[in-house]
């Protein structure tokens, strides 16, 4: 009896200490569900992610294109389900070429043509390449750079994932080549039909370009994120930017790029100058974000600066894109002729003769023409999803374009916050992105190309490393 009296007389206080207990249990376990257990595809790598969802590349423009945590982005070692979880829409351009069907790779008489190599568990040798003394500096750091790349793909590929066998071909030429990896493909498809097959590959630089203006990816990455930090919009130089050489220009071009300059010349909105061949006017990659619009022309195919300009807050301003990168197709155009008000002027021919020269004006150019109208179909809402703004091809609206964009600056903005919230905060030039890409390409050119019988057995194999230390230099 006198414990029952003492039970009852302890209940209240005991009651109340077991709700404090349930309710701190209850905080705890909620707080290890969100916070410490690992999503089941982040598992391998140990990440963090921020629960981004996107919608595909070519249907609506992401809903969320908030920053990649570091420790993401930095992570070389990300499974298939955790690529696609964080970079929706990489890699069409490999599920593109894949979807043509399988192909058979033949070997080249006398080791002509592009780079062949062998994955083999896990390990990558060359079979036939150029030789150093066929190729300049340049084309060396560039071969050497993309070999860098496949070989960290595939030391970092998680375990449970292993990189297949396979033989490839890579061309480290700017002028893509069928049945090769490339730096880019076209996207006219008379030139890119069913016997086609080009595998767009990441550009040389995400290992490392080495000339004083641009560096390593990492360098420039973060210079142009110390740029943006400095500069609002409303803060950034009120022109349209521009560097280059003149006479570097795909033969279907025509003069793409001197009449840049001759449009531009003289004009209170232009920053647009041909590069000094001393390079005493070129400017740090990171310095085009400081303006507001920054003029991207493509070269004798595409160019290697485009995805340093995709990470700016600016506006790029381009005729239509003719040759895609790998990322290319995350592009949401909205094109010039769709902007109320943008109008077309005939360009004068009047400086190509200097003064004294009355010269004519040239006639306008279709445009958009079919092949662009096929291989970009859509024209984006300036308002709501445009990424970038393609010009008319011999500059004839482009001073028009730029003073409707000065007049809607906040549309203008948009455009521009909306490029480097999905190239840069989406991570899609990221380590990670790079090593996804990589993996992925392998995978899906060795779904697809057949090498057997072909003699590739019967050749020696230089393992990379010796290649590396033997072959990339002069």
């Amino acid at each position: 009896m006198t414990t029952m009296r003492t039970s009852k007389r302890l209940g209240p206080a005991l009651s109340a200490r077991l709700r404090q207990v349930v309710i701190i249990s209850v905080i705890c376990l909620a707080l290890y569900c969100f916070l410490l257990v690992p999503d089941h595809s982040l598992d391998s790598s140990r990440a963090t992610m921020a629960d981004n969802t996107f919608s595909h590349p070519h249907s609506q423009p992401p809903s969320n294109t908030g920053k990649h945590p570091p420790a993401l982005l930095n992570n070389r070692f990300l499974t298939q389900p955790q690529c696609t979880s964080a970079f929706p829409g990489l890699t069409k351009e490999i599920d593109d070429v894949v979807a043509k069907g399988p192909f058979t790779l033949p070997r080249n008489p006398h080791g002509l043509g592009p780079l062949v190599a062998r994955i083999r568990a896990g390990q990558l040798s060359i079979l036939t390449h150029a030789r150093r003394a066929d190729l300049s500096a340049d084309m060396l750091q560039h071969r050497s750079a993309t070999l860098h790349q496949i070989a960290a793909a595939l030391l970092t590929a998680p375990p449970s994932e292993p990189v297949p066998d396979t033989v490839f071909a890579f061309n480290h030429e700017d002028d893509p080549k069928s049945h090769a990896l490339s730096y880019s493909r076209p996207a006219d498809a008379a030139f890119n039909g069913a016997a086609k097959r080009f595998f767009a590959v990441p550009h040389f630089s995400f290992w490392a370009w080495p000339v004083p203006t641009v560096g390593s990816m990492g360098r420039a990455g973060a210079a142009i994120a110390a740029v943006e930090a400095r500069h609002s919009w409303s803060a950034k130089v009120p022109k349209a930017v521009w560097r280059g050489t003149t006479w570097f220009n795909n033969a279907r071009a025509g003069r793409l790029r001197h009449d840049l300059v001759n449009v531009a010349r003289g004009k209170p909105w232009a920053d647009v100058e041909p590069l000094a061949a001393n390079g005493s006017n070129a400017l740090a990659i990171e310095d085009f974000c400081a303006y507001r619009y920054v003029v991207y022309t493509e070269g004798v195919t595409y160019s290697g600066r485009f995805q340093y300009h995709q990470r700016c807050a600016s506006v790029v301003l381009s005729p239509p894109v003719a040759w895609m990168q790998h990322t290319t197709h995350l592009v949401r155009p909205v094109f010039s002729n769709r902007l109320d008000g943008v109008i077309r002027t005939p360009i004068s021919t009047a400086s190509h003769g200097g003064a004294g020269h009355h010269g004519k004006e040239n006639e306008l150019v279709l445009y958009p023409a079919p092949w662009v109208q096929a291989a970009w179909p859509t024209s984006y809402d300036p308002r709501t999803e445009a990424n970038m703004v393609f010009v008319a091809p011999d500059w004839s609206d482009l001073e028009s374009t730029i003073a409707w964009l000065e007049r809607h600056p906040s549309i203008a903005a948009g455009i521009a916050r909306r490029q480097r919230e999905l190239f840069d905060g989406g991570g899609y030039f990221s380590p990670a992105a790079e090593m996804c890409y990589w993996r992925a390409v392998i995978r899906g050119w060795n779904s697809v190309a057949k090498t057997d019988g072909q003699g590739f057995e019967e050749l020696e194999e230089m393992p990379w490393e010796e290649f590396s230390l033997k072959e990339i230099h002069k």
